[in-house]
């Protein structure tokens, strides 16, 4: 009962905003549409868009500022869920938060170190951040090299992971990448159980403790096959979290001599038993089918609880993820066909 009480009003709220996703038939439609133009003047039909970009002239919008439109979107629907929610959903939150801030620092990274001409283009971010985060993009975007992004850092939690490698000798961005990640998901592993209790910290440990085991699968699958990477720089991309593959098998994993004695020892994993590794394919197809079947279960199982919040979120952001993949589709002239089998079929 107290859970019924403690999320009636945000559930509602989320059912709401669920009925606004894209449907199946949504990204078929367009699929079949021949520019990018086209997609907006479509993208202003549907509720969940149509706020941002009712006032937008279609002819004059480029790729990136349609991007920006749909990341305010995903802030806007952030910023409803937190308004409706009580303090153990905010305090949720504002840890899911993390992976936005991750987001922004990473790519004030790529800038600094590919020493872009343009300047920083975060102005569409900066109410969000300015009101929910503790990153300053004003400070930010002064930074000239990665000495002066660290250091704009200082003061908040992310300054000591990334400070720490100022001392090491020909640093790269994948090395700034990786000292982030590891921070990032360590840091959601431990401050998990501070913030929720009973029910639904098992249900935030089996999504977070699965994200992590398939995403090491994920990166031990990715150094083998394109980098050819030896264990040894195997084992530092790692997450040092092991949820359901023990830490034997996941060592297997990592010494198996080949990309094919990798999948065979895959296969004894039970995400792999589970999803039928060998039919899926791919080990990227398996991350996402599991994390969704994941996540939709939590939220049958549980529908009073932060699954439906994190649910939904992960929902909005696949969206996006197939809405820009379907728009670089369409900018380059793919077929329909082609173009569906890039963004995937989408389910509510």
């Amino acid at each position: 009962m107290g859970n019924l009480l403690a999320y009636s009003g945000l559930v509602t709220k989320v059912r709401a905003m669920q009925a606004k996703l894209l449907t199946e038939e949504d990204f078929q439609n367009i699929a079949n549409l021949k520019t990018v133009t086209e997609i907006v003047s479509y993208l202003k039909g549907k509720p969940a868009y149509e706020p941002h970009l009712k006032d937008i002239d279609e002819d004059k919008l480029h790729r990136g500022d349609i991007e920006k439109i749909l990341i305010q979107s995903l802030y806007s629907d952030y910023i409803r869920l937190y308004r409706f929610s009580g303090m153990t959903q905010k305090r949720f939150l504002e840890l899911y938060l993390k992976r936005y801030e991750v987001n922004l620092i990473n790519y004030c990274l790529r800038i600094v170190f590919n020493h872009y001409e343009q300047p920083f283009d975060l102005n569409y971010k900066k109410s969000f951040f300015d009101q929910y985060s503790s990153l300053t993009i004003d400070r930010l975007i002064t930074s000239k090299n990665v000495h002066e992004l660290v250091e704009n850092l200082q003061g908040t939690e992310y300054y000591s992971a990334l400070k720490k490698l100022e001392d090491a000798k020909e640093t790269t961005l994948f090395d700034y990448d990786l000292a982030l990640n590891l921070y990032y998901f360590t840091t959601m592993w431990k401050t998990r159980k501070k913030i929720l209790k009973k029910r639904e910290l098992d249900i935030y440990t089996r999504d977070c403790g699965t994200k992590i085991d398939l995403l090491n699968l994920q990166w031990i699958y990715r150094a083998k096959k394109y980098y050819h990477m030896l264990p040894p720089d195997i084992y530092s991309l790692l997450i040092p979290i092991h949820y359901r593959i023990h830490i034997d098998l996941l060592k297997e994993l990592v010494e198996t001599p080949s990309l094919d004695e990798f999948m065979k020892s895959a296969e004894k994993t039970a995400y792999a038993r589970k999803f039928n590794l060998t039919k899926n394919l791919t080990i990227e197809k398996m991350y996402k089918d599991c994390l969704y079947k994941l996540y939709l279960a939590d939220r049958r199982s549980n529908p009073y609880s932060i699954a439906a919040v994190n649910t939904y979120l992960f929902l909005k952001e696949e969206e996006l993820e197939k809405l820009t993949t379907a728009l670089e589709c369409v900018r380059y002239g793919l077929p329909a066909r082609e173009t569906l089998n890039y963004i995937g079929g989408v389910a509510k």
